[in-house]
């Protein structure tokens, strides 16, 4: 039976934030792996600004190479429509019986799940890590959070001690667009896939 986190995003690209958080989570939590799972087609996302998944799936590999206990997943890549959390949960508990999971979510997440697809369903197969990070834009503190999701859903919220990041990856996208230095937010085997792959290299529209 293992432990297993599991670090659900975009990643596009994925970076030192998201990195620092699935290692946090590896050692605080004592999990036997973390699977970093890029979405396929996130129904959250407008389709034609995400990066394809292949690229977004090959910078996350590059990403955990060599950093023990953390592992890139094809999961969601390869499935067909749009991936929801709730949907990948109840697939990898049916191909995994013997495993705990533990879902690995920001602060802002912790305060958005409940407009989640089927959040019950996310709160019900995994155990949720947070990152422990007030949440600017929320009218409760961390600790009322959890205690709400836990009397509604029956949640095992557990708290990630560790800072997010200040960055974000459209912060990224719109620094490379610029010409700006990114060195000091992204691997350096993420940064030159992205250069040797042109990527990022037109500004978005806001």
């Amino acid at each position: 039976m293992g432990k297993i986190g599991i670090m659900g995003g975009t990643f596009d690209p994925i970076h030192n934030g998201h990195l620092m958080l699935g290692e946090q989570a590896h050692r605080e939590y004592d999990l036997d792996e973390v699977w970093f799972m890029p979405s396929g087609h996130p129904p959250h996302k407008e389709e034609d600004r995400v990066t394809v998944p292949a690229l977004r799936l090959a910078m996350t590999e590059e990403a955990v190479k060599n950093r023990p206990g953390l592992f890139c997943s094809n999961f969601e890549v390869k499935r067909k429509g749009n991936t929801y959390t709730a949907q990948t949960l109840t697939n990898l508990h049916k191909i995994y019986p013997e495993h705990t999971f533990y879902f690995i979510i920001g602060a802002d997440s912790l305060y958005e799940i409940e407009k989640w697809y089927e959040p019950e369903q996310v709160m019900i197969q995994a155990v949720i890590l947070v990152a422990s990070r007030e949440y600017e834009d929320a009218d409760r503190s961390m600790e009322r959070q959890i205690a709400h999701l836990s009397t509604q859903y029956n949640a095992d919220i557990r708290i990630l001690h560790c800072s997010e990041m200040d960055i974000s990856s459209a912060e990224i996208r719109q620094k490379i667009a610029k010409g700006l230095s990114v060195a000091a937010d992204l691997p350096e085997t993420v940064l030159a896939y992205i250069k040797n792959h042109g990527l990022y290299q037109e500004m978005e529209d806001s």
